[in-house]
C-alpha cells in the first residue's frame, strides 16, 4: 500500500466520523450555488475549522459539479503554518488519509517539478498542517476518485509558485486549488474592509496589490494570479464572509473568501 500520511486535524477542524463528515460536507456543497462558473480551472478556498469556514468552502467546491467527471488530478497549494523552510515542499507519502478514505499522491506530477530549485521534499512540514488537509474531504465528496499533488508554500516568491503551476497546468483533467484564509484577528468592520481589498486584487489579477496581511496564503494566491493572467482566466467571487458571520465573536475575526477561475 505504501506510506500513508495520517490526518492531523480530524476530530478538531472537522468530524472524524465518516458518515457525519460526508453529510456535513454535502450540506456545505448544497449551500453553494452550483453552476455559477461553468468550467473552473482553479479555486481559492479557506482552511479554518468547518464550523467557521465550511460554508464558504462549499461555495467554491460546488462549482465542480459540472466538471467532476473530467477532473482526475488536483494540484493543491497551501501555506505552511508550523514549519519554516525555503521554497515549496512536497511529501513522500504515497497516500493522504481522511475519515473518508485515502487519496493517492501523483508522483508523475511531482517528478515534473522536483528538479526545480524551489521545490524540495519537506515531509515534516506536512505532519501537523491543517491548511492542506481540510481541503481533502471537500475534494473527496465533490469529485470522488482522483489523484492529488499536495504542496506547501513557505519562503518562496510568487513567480516560483507560478513556475510550478505552469508545469502542472495540464488540461481539463487538472484542477488547481489554493488554500488560504483572508485577514486575521481584526475587528469585524476592519476585516470587511481588508477582505474587500484582497478580493479586488484577486478579481483584477493583480498579485502586487495583495499584501502579506491580506491573506495567510498570499504567496500561493499571488502565484495563481500570475498564472491566471498568463492563461487569460477571469475570476468570480463566490462568497465573502468572516468568522463573525459564522461561529465566532466580532472583536477578532478571520476572513474567508471563495473564488473560481475560468
Amino acid at each position: 500500500m505504501g506510506s500513508i500520511k495520517q490526518p492531523a486535524v480530524a476530530g478538531l477542524f472537522y468530524s472524524d466520523n465518516p458518515e457525519k463528515l460526508r453529510s456535513q460536507v454535502a450540506s456545505f456543497l448544497d449551500e453553494g450555488q452550483a453552476g455559477r462558473v461553468k468550467k473552473p480551472k482553479a479555486l481559492i478556498a479557506p482552511h479554518a475549522g468547518y464550523i467557521y469556514s465550511g460554508t464558504t468552502a462549499g461555495h467554491a467546491y460546488a462549482q465542480l459539479q459540472s466538471v467532476a467527471d473530467k477532473i482526475r488530478h488536483v494540484v493543491i497549494l497551501a501555506p505552511s503554518h508550523h514549519l519554516a523552510f525555503p521554497g515549496i515542499g512536497y511529501c513522500s507519502a504515497e497516500q493522504f488519509q481522511t475519515p473518508l478514505g485515502c487519496l493517492k499522491a501523483n508522483f508523475d506530477a511531482i517528478a515534473l517539478i522536483k528538479t526545480l530549485p524551489q521545490v524540495n521534499q519537506v515531509d515534516e512540514a506536512f505532519e501537523k498542517e491543517h491548511s492542506l488537509e481540510v481541503q481533502l474531504p471537500f475534494l473527496q465528496v465533490a469529485l470522488g476518485d482522483m489523484q492529488i499533488t499536495p504542496l506547501l508554500v513557505n519562503n518562496a516568491h510568487s513567480s516560483e509558485v507560478a513556475e510550478v503551476l505552469e508545469k502542472l497546468w495540464g488540461g481539463d483533467e487538472t484542477l488547481i486549488v489554493v488554500s488560504s484564509d483572508l485577514s486575521h484577528y481584526l475587528d469585524y468592520s476592519d476585516a470587511q474592509r481588508k477582505d474587500q481589498e484582497a478580493t479586488h486584487a484577486i478579481e483584477q489579477l493583480e498579485p502586487n496589490a495583495l499584501a502579506y496581511d491580506h491573506a495567510c496564503g498570499h504567496t500561493p494566491v499571488r502565484g495563481l494570479l500570475i498564472a491566471a493572467r498568463n492563461h487569460h482566466l477571469s475570476v468570480t467571487t463566490l462568497d465573502l464572509r468572516n468568522s463573525g458571520d459564522t461561529a465566532g465573536p466580532r472583536d477578532q475575526v478571520v476572513g474567508y473568501g471563495a473564488y473560481a477561475f475560468a
